[in-house]
């Protein structure tokens, strides 16, 4: 095992980590909300409905937002696995922006964009996050 040199990115990867951690408690909010709400949502947008059922998204999100708390935690630590896990994450997000893209481009844009940096952070120079250093 060698000892790997730290470099800005470091910053990037915690950025990742703190990102997950805030969409992860906004995700527990809403799916409480959506969990306990009534009413189902739609959106019309240039001829095209969309429909969902708040109770099915709300569990969905509540359970996803608790494994974004879980790995983001476990991503400050430096865990592997919280890497592997944000990473698969992070692209399940981006494609389920891809879906609301046309009721809501420039959001979708923005998440998308986060994503990718999410994504490449972690990818790129999540070893160097590691307490120890090390590279491997």
């Amino acid at each position: 095992m060698s000892t790997m040199e730290r470099t800005g990115w470091v910053g990037w990867g915690r950025f990742a980590a703190v990102i997950i951690l805030v969409s992860g408690i906004f995700g527990v909010l809403q799916g409480i909300v959506a969990i306990f709400s009534p009413d189902g949502y739609f959106i019309i947008s240039r001829g095209g409905l969309f429909l969902f059922d708040l109770t099915g998204w709300g569990w969905w999100t509540l359970i996803l937002s608790i494994l974004l708390l879980i790995t983001g935690g476990a991503l400050l630590t430096g865990a592997t696995w919280a890497r592997v896990v944000a990473v698969i994450l992070a692209i399940l997000s981006a494609v389920g922006q891809l879906l609301l893209l046309p009721a809501q481009p420039w959001w979708s844009a923005i998440i998308i964009a986060v994503d990718v940096l999410v994504i490449f952070a972690l990818t790129v120079h999540g070893r160097e996050m590691r307490p120890d250093g090390s590279a491997s």
